[in-house]
């Protein structure tokens, strides 16, 4: 549900000043959007009152908040009011040392090589066909994979450039053999000029003339329904294929110090939160993952 902004012109300077020092801050967009949203929720529940709020205010604000919505949500507000406090009303914040969320470890769903097959196979769309092999043959976030363009493919190193990735940075991913053909033939049939994966807004066979990429709710939709199709008991996002990557690798023999390379994580800690494997072997990458993408034949089937 949209939240508004509070009809009062005191709240609507002090929410303006806060997205502009937002911005300015180098955040990214989804945690801008999270931020502003959040001083909009709490200045809606405190009728615009929010510059002089007390420590019992705030205690049953954020009661009442993880009444209805989730600790990350509850999270997101306090770090948004934080920063509001800091840099819009330059008051020292008083942290709420209650608001602690549970932590849980939970281990994600991922599919079988097999599965995986059965899933690209299943699916009918050739936008999404490609897609889904694609971000799982080089452990790709959906973000990344619907923003890559031509040149982003570097076919004498074999390797992709993702850019702008999770925390501001870009890596370099190696590019399977099979990969490199299945979207080159992709490409060949769409003929975009610059998106590797247009919009299909238009219809496959106009893809060309869109201005823009595939859609994220389309392609979350997508996997939804293949998944259904296909059986699988499983709860399998997009997000799974690169659980399913990162185990696959390790699997074959990828120490973990490479893999972690490999999914742009920071610390050596998620890697092994997101495999659940920690075991470390000494081995050529790049020959691994030749072995286990070259397994796939992905059909091209009737183009829709």
């Amino acid at each position: 549900m949209k939240i508004l902004v509070p009809n009062n012109q005191q709240f609507y300077r002090y929410y303006s000043k806060h997205c502009k020092y937002l911005k300015l801050q180098g955040l990214r967009p989804k945690t801008v959007d999270a931020y502003s949203r959040a001083i909009k929720r709490i200045g809606n529940y405190f009728d615009s009152q929010i510059d002089n709020l007390t420590r019992d205010q705030l205690l049953d604000y954020f009661t009442d908040l993880k009444e209805s919505h989730s600790w990350s949500t509850v999270k997101l507000d306090l770090y948004g009011l934080r920063f509001f406090y800091t840099h819009v009303l330059e008051k020292t914040w008083e942290e709420i040392p209650l608001i602690k969320s549970p932590k849980i470890h939970r281990i994600p769903d991922i599919v079988t090589r097999n599965e995986a097959s059965k899933l690209f196979a299943a699916t009918t769309k050739l936008s999404y066909r490609v897609f889904f092999y694609t971000i799982y043959s080089m452990g790709l976030r959906i973000g990344e994979g619907i923003n890559l363009k031509y040149g982003d493919i570097d076919s004498t190193n074999m390797r992709v450039h993702v850019r702008d990735a999770k925390g501001n940075k870009d890596r370099l991913v190696p590019l399977p053999k099979n990969t490199l053909n299945i979207l080159r033939d992709f490409c060949h049939l769409h003929k975009h000029p610059h998106f590797i994966f247009p919009s299909r807004k238009r219809g496959f066979k106009n893809a060309r003339l869109v201005d823009c990429p595939l859609d994220k709710s389309g392609i979350q939709v997508a996997i939804k329904k293949v998944v259904e199709q296909i059986g699988l008991k499983k709860k399998i996002s997009c997000h799974s294929l690169r659980h399913s990557y990162a185990t696959h690798l390790l699997e074959a023999g990828i120490g973990l110090i490479e893999l972690q390379h490999i999914l742009g994580h920071v610390s050596l800690l998620t890697t092994v939160m997101y495999t659940h494997n920690a075991e470390v072997i000494n081995t050529d990458s790049y020959s691994k993952i030749n072995d286990i993408m070259s397994s796939f034949n992905i059909h091209w089937g009737g183009v829709k």
